[in-house]
């Protein structure tokens, strides 16, 4: 590698700067990119060094997506709209991060909601069906998880759909429960 310097440092050390950075984990071209300007390195250098890392396969965006969406969506239980919105904020093209979204089925997206709605019922007071205000009750838990959801990227339909089936498994009363327009 060549040591070349335009005042804003060598190759080597925009290299070393990034192989520091890809030790903490996998990152985005534009990550890198974005990294090495902060550090004032010129564009030239930049692209020098991510292009032979590139070749060398320790950067690339395609399986930087894929790793990107199948942990954040198993171990932060975020659905396929934040996850896209996560990915473009990494610079990943729109095709890479469509095809690492396919990674995830629709009933994987439906079951890991209903696992984080589980999860929040452990500190929710449900309300006794049979009290004064049931159906307020029932409806101000119901917007939380669905707010829990949405906050994580799963869309409204889905949120609601979840949600419903949840509180019918506890055996909430349902009956009378319509959706997002009912509330």
């Amino acid at each position: 590698m060549q040591q070349r310097d335009n005042g804003g440092g060598t190759e080597a050390q925009a290299k070393d700067v990034c192989l520091r950075l890809l030790t903490d984990r996998a990152r985005s071209r534009h990550e890198l990119e974005a990294s090495l300007a902060k550090k004032g390195f010129t564009d030239e250098v930049s692209t020098a060094v991510l292009d032979r890392l590139e070749k060398a396969k320790l950067v690339d965006d395609e399986s930087f997506a894929e790793q990107w969406v199948q942990s954040r969506h198993k171990y932060s239980g975020k659905g396929k709209r934040a996850l896209s919105m996560e990915l473009r904020n990494k610079g990943v093209s729109n095709e890479l991060a469509v095809n690492a979204l396919d990674l995830i089925d629709a009933e994987d997206e439906r079951q890991r909601a209903a696992e984080l709605v589980r999860k929040r019922f452990r500190t929710l007071h449900l309300p006794d069906p049979n009290g004064p205000d049931a159906r307020a009750e029932r409806d101000k838990v119901v917007r939380k998880l669905v707010g829990m959801l949405a906050r994580r990227g799963y869309s409204q339909g889905m949120a609601f759909a979840v949600v419903k089936e949840q509180l019918d498994r506890v055996g909430a009363d349902t009956e009378d429960f319509d959706g997002p327009d009912s509330m």
